[in-house]
């Protein structure tokens, strides 16, 4: 039998929207047990964002916060401030993704916690470094990749700065904070003590965007934009190259290394039937293909317009040729091995049924947990402010009655 990487840690959750709840989620698929703090009533912010059905939270809350536990707790009275305490004494973890300074209004900040918990792994997310000129600004996904750089080198050359499609500010937040805080937890088990961590979605972005400062560094000149190119050095052929019947998904990725000693080029020419070019100067070496780009993007075209793109993959991936099918949501989510693999679970919500969704991506030999649905407001007040805090059941009516809970 396998058993779940962090059971028995207990993490205080008290993000919403997106970056916090991705961080805590993650939390939860390895076996954290996670006890998500709301607002009575209405809950997280995120179960109304972008609502398709006033009766059920929207996808966008139940695709980031599976495997939670929900409580609610008024944490603006003192009685609902009593029970976060009580909490508290019991977490390994606390996480919050407030507006900059809130999470201190409300007697939370990091010194009030650590005197109640010293173990206590205290994590924030912000848009940007607390010690920092624009510290107490808000931030969502495009702002962090516009002050992180990612949309200065996203987009055509000639075409204005654009964010990309993931929300790499937002998750990709909620993912370092993660790993911060496995860390911490793992420094613990040394010193018996817990510590701050704080994550920006700016510095996040920028660590993103690592390998593109080696064109900086290279000329002294910002990074562009490059559209499908690559970040460090031009290459071709990369790019998106049109496949049949011509729909907006039907394209397949092309990548050939520009690295000594790669065959990858002359075993395309193979594939597309133009190995009459092999010994074309104009497509010798990778410098000179880059130059004569566009002949090679309509050599490769030709080809490729005659192929539907999971023929065009398949064909050029048996021969070691680096290509993907650009494949869309609807695709990704009905294709049969994905859903074998656990990449798409079917988790059964107790107001919108059976749904489809994304699973975790990270698969362990001895760490095994089954996707459970996001969890309705207040599910489990009654386990855990009866079962985990002791409170009795009369307690808890009278807590419901006032508006605590």
């Amino acid at each position: 039998m396998t058993t779940a990487a962090l059971d028995g840690v207990v993490v205080l959750d008290l993000t919403q929207f997106e970056a916090g709840t991705v961080c805590t989620e993650t939390l939860a698929w390895l076996g954290a047990d996670v006890i998500k703090l709301e607002r009575p009533g209405t809950g997280e912010q995120g179960r109304a964002a972008a609502a398709d059905w006033p009766e059920a939270d929207s996808y966008h809350f139940i695709l980031l916060n599976a495997n939670k536990k929900s409580v609610t707790a008024n944490i603006k009275h003192p009685e609902g401030q009593a029970l976060v305490r009580r909490l508290l004494e019991r977490a390994d973890v606390f996480v919050e993704n407030f507006r900059p300074g809130a999470i201190e209004r409300l007697g939370f900040g990091y010194e009030a916690v650590r005197s109640i918990n010293p173990r206590i792994i205290y994590a924030q997310i912000k848009g940007f470094g607390s010690d920092g000129p624009y510290a107490d600004f808000p931030a969502f996904d495009p702002v962090g990749q516009a002050t992180g750089g990612a949309a200065s080198i996203t987009g055509e050359a000639d075409g204005p700065p654009m964010r990309t499609g993931p929300n790499l500010a937002d998750s990709g937040t909620g993912f370092h904070t993660a790993i911060g805080i496995l860390a911490a937890l793992y420094q613990r088990t040394m010193t018996g003590v817990g510590q701050r961590i704080e994550v920006a979605m700016q510095d996040v972005v920028i660590n993103y965007c690592r390998p593109t400062y080696g064109r900086q560094l290279t000329d002294g000149r910002p990074a562009g934009r490059g559209g499908n190119e690559m970040p460090m050095a031009p290459v071709s052929p990369c790019g998106a190259y049109p496949c049949h019947p011509g729909g907006p998904n039907d394209y397949v990725f092309i990548y050939t290394s520009r690295w000594p000693g790669s065959s990858q080029w002359e075993q395309l020419l193979k594939v597309i039937g133009r190995r009459d070019v092999a010994d074309d100067p104009r497509f010798a070496t990778p410098e000179s293909r880059y130059e004569h780009r566009e002949e090679v993007d309509s050599m490769i075209g030709e080809w490729t317009r005659q192929k539907t793109k999971r023929e065009a993959m398949e064909a050029l991936g048996r021969a070691d040729v680096p290509a993907g099918a650009v494949l869309s949501t609807v695709e990704l989510a009905a294709d049969p091995y994905l859903r074998e693999r656990g990449m798409f679970v079917t988790v059964d919500h107790p107001v919108r049924g059976s749904m489809l969704m994304p699973g975790f991506p990270i698969k362990m030999s001895a760490s095994s947990v089954p996707i459970l649905s996001a969890p309705l407001l207040g599910q489990h007040n009654d386990e855990v402010y009866g079962d985990m805090l002791g409170i009795p059941a009369d307690e808890l009516k009278r807590l419901r009655e006032t508006g605590v809970i």
